[in-house]
């Protein structure tokens, strides 16, 4: 299937925002290579939109130009389907392709294809990362106490992975089983299962949903999330129609920092606890400290860092 991906250079101008480009508003431009849910700007035009709704539905004109903001896909539905752009091509990384589903992007064959063809490939690419304590947290990256990771990506999906920390004191797995496509998870339920010989680990879903494609390479090497936690080590893609609201129960940036912080000084008091005192010279914990420290205890470290 051809594609018709583009390559955008710097030089070709601005990057219109989705709402500019719906006719929704005037003049904006996208500065976040239209990560929309983390844009300030999205979450108050959908907040406004969704109030213009709610007084609509109560009898009330909403007044003013505030009062005309409709969400964009009602502006888009507006078009006639041949004119309707796939959101792939409003966010410039695809030639004109018209919108047949009314922007269910979750039930688009093609939206699956472009993932699977294009963004796994380019999908988790961190580059901006906190060192807390020789645990990397990627900025962008929203975190799950139970260390479990989510990466926005297009319209309402994620990918879901586990977080460096917990492989790291827990791994290398041999194998880390999610439910199949099609399936859905729920967030705070112990949906995912790592397994190391005998023992495993049970890991909580980040964010509710309905699983579009997994990684199968890690039902038989699960070294590699190890290897490359937040990217070709990623577990699922979810499409989530609740993700606004669950991202809200997650940590991003510093807080993710602070919260690592946290972790690491309990694995250290740990650690103290069953081997002694750690060396004071400022050191970082390696790899595989289950393994090298096994009487912490497979379903105490479980039971702390995963919540399972």
């Amino acid at each position: 299937m051809e594609t018709g991906l583009l390559h955008i250079e710097a030089n070709q101008g601005l990057h219109p925002c989705i709402w500019m480009q719906a006719g929704v508003v005037d003049k904006k431009e996208c500065r976040w290579d239209y990560d929309c849910p983390g844009c300030r700007f999205d979450r108050n035009m959908v907040r406004t939109a969704e109030e213009n709704k709610r007084l609509r539905q109560g009898g009330t004109t909403p007044k003013g130009k505030r009062g005309e903001i409709i969400p964009w896909k009602n502006k888009l539905l507006s078009l006639p389907v041949s004119r309707r752009p796939c959101l792939h091509h409003m966010k410039q990384r695809i030639n004109f392709r018209a919108c047949n589903l009314e922007y269910r992007c979750g039930s688009c064959d093609f939206d699956q294809f472009f993932h699977d063809e294009f963004s796994v490939h380019a999908v988790v690419r961190p580059v901006d990362e906190l060192n807390i304590k020789g645990f990397r947290i990627p900025q962008g990256y929203y975190f799950h106490r139970g260390h479990a990771w989510v990466k926005v990506e297009e319209g309402s999906s994620v990918r879901i992975g586990i977080d460096e920390f917990a492989l790291r004191v827990l791994g290398p797995f041999d194998r880390i089983e999610s439910p199949l496509v099609g399936k859905e998870i729920r967030q705070g339920r112990a949906d995912t299962r790592a397994f190391r010989r005998e023992q495993t680990a049970k890991v909580l879903s980040p964010v509710s949903g309905v699983v579009t494609s997994i990684n199968p390479r890690l039902r038989a090497e699960g070294g590699l999330a190890n290897d490359a936690p937040f990217s070709e080590g990623w577990i699922m893609r979810v499409h989530s129609d609740t993700l606004r609201d669950e991202l809200k129960e997650l940590m991003i940036n510093t807080e993710s920092g602070d919260f690592m912080d946290e972790e690491v000084e309990r694995l250290h008091q740990l650690i103290e606890e069953v081997a002694g005192p750690l060396p004071a010279d400022g050191g970082h914990f390696g790899n595989d400290i289950y393994g090298k420290i096994p009487q912490l205890g497979w379903e105490r470290l479980t039971n702390i860092f995963l919540d399972t």
